[in-house]
């Protein structure tokens, strides 16, 4: 190869060396439906004070907006139907689905609607937002992280969990029995547990 033929050939490899790379990089807030089959909406209650019971409910709508490189952009809206609610005992679910909890046939669903992002820190921040339950609505803030985003058939995916708490009585579930020493059969306070995988849409 002549010296001339080399000279005419080195700006096309380096075109070639420094041209933008196939990866799709996600600049601006897009849209994710939830995937239910790879999702869970859980919660945990104290029984007798001493061990949680845990349940899910697996039946929901859900839709998030964020650009996963910045979780400012995050916002979310969620719809819970309560009849699906499961705790594995059917004695239990029926219970709680009844007036003295839930009330499912007055109120079928529980929703909640994003307010805003605090307290972004890496992959973890704090999403405020409205809980309605049995009518009433109240402010309820999950603390979550960002685990991960990944492609799978074709597909841009997002992963994240968060937890939160809150007081049932707010709420109108008002059952409490008590227990022979006096505490609650069943917890004021219930944990929230969320792990979300959800797809672009």
């Amino acid at each position: 190869m002549s010296l001339a033929t080399l000279l005419s050939i080195l700006p096309l490899a380096a075109t070639a060396m420094f041209a933008p790379s196939n990866t799709v990089e996600i600049d601006e807030p897009r849209t994710f439906t939830i995937d239910v089959a790879h999702s869970n909406v859980g919660f945990k209650a104290k029984h007798l004070g001493i061990l949680n019971v845990n349940g899910r409910f697996s039946e929901y709508e859900a839709t998030l907006s964020l650009d996963p490189s910045d979780l400012s952009t995050l916002k979310a809206t969620a719809s819970v139907r309560i009849a699906s609610i499961d705790t594995g005992v059917e004695r239990r679910d029926g219970h709680l689905k009844s007036a003295d909890f839930f009330d499912a046939e007055n109120h079928p669903t529980m929703t909640f609607v994003s307010k805003e992002v605090r307290n972004v820190a890496g992959t973890s921040f704090e999403l405020h937002g409205d809980l309605t339950i049995r009518g009433t609505t109240k402010p309820v803030v999950l603390k979550g992280e960002l685990l991960g985003t990944a492609n799978f058939m074709g597909k841009d995916r997002v992963a994240i969990q968060a937890t939160g708490s809150i007081n049932r009585f707010d709420y109108g579930l008002q059952w409490n029995a008590l227990t022979e020493a006096g505490g609650l059969v069943v917890s004021q306070d219930i944990e929230i547990v969320l792990e979300i995988q959800a797809v672009a849409d």
